[in-house]
């Protein structure tokens, strides 16, 4: 299981979000192809994919020649559970409480 501080490291970086967001808009592909996406050296794109991979954001699969790039999105919904979800709750729970308490009274 990858370290929230790898992910937390990971995603806070533009340009690994912008690689993350390109592999949700199409999974599986290229080095080649995440490269011409952004302005930056291929070195500079492996570096960041690398990242990705420590924190488990991204799963690497050799195909034939070619490596493709997959989304792992499981540690950010871990996070999300852990970080997110629970501090919202009692919010959410208190905002319907009271919608339910407004409706239910008569003008």
């Amino acid at each position: 299981m990858p370290d929230d501080d790898l992910v937390f490291k990971a995603l806070a970086d533009p340009t690994r979000r912008f690689l993350l967001d390109l592999l949700f808009e199409r999974d599986g592909r290229t080095l080649t192809e995440l490269e011409t996406q952004v302005e930056m050296t291929r070195f500079g794109v492996m570096k960041h994919l690398k990242l990705l991979e420590e924190a488990g954001l991204v799963v690497a699969r050799k195909e034939g020649r070619e490596k493709r790039h997959f989304l792992n999105p499981v540690p950010i919904r871990q996070i999300h559970d852990r970080w997110i979800d629970k501090y919202t709750e009692r919010h959410v729970t208190a905002l319907l409480d009271l919608k339910n308490e407004l409706e239910g009274e008569e003008p």
